[in-house]
């Protein structure tokens, strides 16, 4: 019979004695801790970086949005005050320019990089093996883009903004 109770675990929170017994209370010193105290503000540090400075830049996009509109108001508030006139484009901004697609620009882009990759690949699997076909993917997509680009032509488009 003691041979199956010999087979335990044991575990002991706190101190034992000499003897092995234990002494009955809980240590709480520092000195003993699997933490250093000095991770837990490098921890809180790097916390409010990764989840703070998104809040921080969503606030500061809106405070800037909000400044911006009450100070549209205020001179709007000020021009009726004076009797002048409120022009319409200041009520009603026109709608900002849309950039037209530029295939060429996507195109020369894509280009480049599946070169780039391939060149990298092959001459990092010293140019052996299939990795430098990664590269053909954007190399193909970026060839389609000019395609396009020189069957539509030149219309009677201006040219894309910058």
């Amino acid at each position: 019979m003691e041979k199956k109770h010999k087979k335990h675990v044991n575990f002991v929170i706190g101190k034992e004695d000499a003897t092995g017994e234990e002494s009955g209370h809980i240590s709480h010193s520092r000195g003993n801790d699997d933490i250093p105290g000095e991770v837990i503000p490098i921890v809180a540090v790097v916390m409010m970086a990764v989840f703070g400075a998104p809040v921080l830049i969503v606030g500061l996009i809106m405070y800037f949005g909000f400044s911006r509109n009450r100070m549209m108001h205020k001179t709007i508030r000020m021009m009726v005050e004076k009797g002048q006139e409120v022009p319409a484009a200041l009520l009603a901004p026109p709608p900002p320019a849309v950039r037209q697609r530029s295939d060429i620009r996507r195109g020369v882009v894509l280009v480049m990089v599946g070169i780039g990759l391939m060149l990298f690949f092959a001459a990092v699997n010293e140019w052996e093996g299939g990795a430098w076909a990664i590269g053909v993917i954007p190399f193909v997509i970026g060839l389609g883009y000019l395609l396009v680009w020189k069957l539509e032509g030149k219309k009677d488009n201006p040219p894309p903004l910058p």
